[in-house]
């Protein structure tokens, strides 16, 4: 229970020691936010006077720089946002605000359009105390930034005020619901914003200074405030396609690297981004296909043991030695997870061998895995039944397959490439052998491979996540975007509905309505 919201105490000892600890709990967040403040200042002021050497000798080392501290000044930003978020929603005592830069018009230049919110009831015709005549007192003009697909627009929300000339009652709609609090942004554009940041990989530096290019100044603070509470409004979402995923009997899992920056200035680690993915499509099942993305700090095996804690079924990866432990926890028996290894990942390896040293031996390997391909580019998209009777031409091809291995074995040096390719397929002969029999299995991994791969085009522009925090938020926005191009939305459509079903007051136990297979069922996508 939180200090904001527990019950004073009845003892007075007891409620002064409680008003110490909420003072206490108070100065650090003060402090906190504090060194935050300092922080952003700072990086600042070193963005400022990098920018002034931009042009010398070095500009390419000091521009890489500059990108580095804008990324970490862009998530320190988002974060603050986040937070400031999470603090309402939990009544709890809010921590000092920092200075936000003055918040400017909209630009005069944008094409305006008026949505007029008339009082309910006729109430502008007749008082609803007295039944009197209403006249127009004034009105209160709301102007909030939308994006049309190809351009900006402003809308301008006029709730007209009406004044009863008999008793002098007045009424007035109520303020339009919008996705932040006091937020000039409408659902279109926060939809925007994320899907340029985590579909595009353009961090929000570079979309402030593409929208300056079209005359809409925004500065990159305000992004971030943007993108920090529209990623908090999403976590449920993220949450809940999760479950959808680990409640799966069978479920693809890979990894990536990504280059976060550590603590101080100039000096990147190395996270993790996990993906675990559902999708009976291949076997004609019925379930919504659906990708969960997770970001740890390292790859060490506690992160996919604490991940799949739910999770009882196969899972299909490669031979990750963190799984080892969630295959066979007991050492003597199998866990509750199978272990399903990948054609595609053995195949790689032998690749690079041929491709290097041009070996007979790796050639052949090479077209005997292929053929193991051509049998299952006709059991795709076929029923599980159907899939296993077109393997039993796999079976033969198999036990062909591994004795002739652990014979070249005896030929080949222990230490070369290739015995340490071919050792790996005789290790996993049985993992490699499970899909033969089980008509939901894949031969490979590929389908989890695919769902990484916008990850490592982002990396080649973004360079690296901000920080740990913002690895986090990343995971969770892949989470539903990947998720809803896996069922055939487009993503910055889909989080646009989804965004104004939430503004709208979307009830938090009916969040099943929003995920992008019920969507997508039920109203057709406009193109974004």
């Amino acid at each position: 229970m939180s200090l904001a919201t527990a019950e004073l105490p009845d003892d007075p000892d007891a409620l002064r020691a409680f008003a110490r600890a909420c003072q206490g709990a108070l100065k650090a967040a003060e402090i906190a936010v504090q060194l935050t403040a300092l922080e952003i200042e700072k990086l600042r002021f070193q963005i400022a006077r990098l920018r002034r050497m931009q042009f010398g000798r070095s500009s390419e080392r000091i521009n890489r720089q500059i990108e580095q501290l804008e990324l970490r000044l862009e998530e320190l930003e988002t974060a603050a946002a986040d937070d400031a978020r999470a603090e309402a929603d939990n009544a709890a005592p809010p921590p000092p605000e920092r200075a936000r830069p003055r918040r400017k018009p909209l630009p005069g230049h944008l094409p305006r359009r008026d949505v007029v919110h008339q009082p309910a009831d006729n109430a502008a015709c007749a008082c609803p105390a007295c039944g009197g005549k209403m006249a127009q007192l004034g009105e209160d003009i709301t102007e909030v930034l939308d994006y049309v697909p190809g351009h900006f627009e402003v809308i301008r929300h006029v709730r007209p005020k009406y004044a009863c000339a008999a008793c002098d009652a007045i009424t007035q709609a109520p303020a339009p619901a919008l996705p932040t609090p006091r937020g000039r942004a409408t659902p279109a554009m926060l939809a925007h914003l994320l899907v340029a940041k985590y579909c595009d990989s353009l961090p929000l530096y570079r979309q402030a200074e593409i929208y300056a290019r079209e005359g809409v100044e925004l500065d990159r603070s305000t992004l971030c405030d943007w993108v920090g509470k529209a990623a908090w409004l999403l976590d449920p979402v993220a949450a809940k396609i999760r479950a959808h995923v680990f409640a799966a009997a069978k479920i693809h899992g890979d990894d990536t690297p990504v280059p976060v920056l550590a603590p101080g200035l100039g000096r990147t680690k190395t996270g993790r981004l996990w993906i675990y993915l559902r999708d009976d499509r291949p076997f004609a099942g019925e379930a919504p296909p659906a990708a969960a993305y997770i970001y740890s700090p390292d790859r060490g095996g506690e992160h996919p043991a604490a991940h799949l804690a739910s999770f009882t079924g196969r899972l299909q990866a490669d031979g990750y030695a963190g799984f080892e432990a969630l295959y066979h926890p007991a050492r003597t028996k199998p866990g509750p997870i199978i272990e399903v290894a990948c054609w595609a990942h053995c195949r790689r390896k032998i690749f690079d061998v041929w491709d290097a040293t041009k070996s007979p031996v790796a050639r052949e390997a090479l077209d005997r895995i292929a053929a193991i391909y051509v049998i299952e580019a006709k059991a795709r998209f076929a029923p599980p039944a159907e899939r296993v009777a077109l393997r039993t031409e796999t079976a033969p091809l198999l036990d062909a397959f591994f004795p002739w291995i652990e014979a070249a074995l005896t030929r080949l040096s222990a230490k070369s490439e290739l015995a340490k390719a071919f050792r790996y397929i005789v290790e996993r002969r049985v993992a490699l052998s499970r899909f033969v029999t089980d008509g939901r299995l894949e031969a490979d991994n590929n389908i989890a491979e695919n769902g990484i791969r916008n990850i490592a085009v982002g990396r080649k522009n973004y360079l690296f996540a901000g920080s740990d925090t913002g690895g986090e938020r990343a995971a969770s926005i892949y989470t539903i975007v990947q998720t809803a191009k896996l069922n055939g939305l487009n993503p910055e459509a889909y989080l646009r509905d989804v965004l104004t079903r939430i503004a709208d007051g979307h009830p938090i136990n009916r969040i099943t309505e929003l995920m992008p297979w019920r969507i997508a069922a039920t109203s057709p996508q406009p193109s974004a």
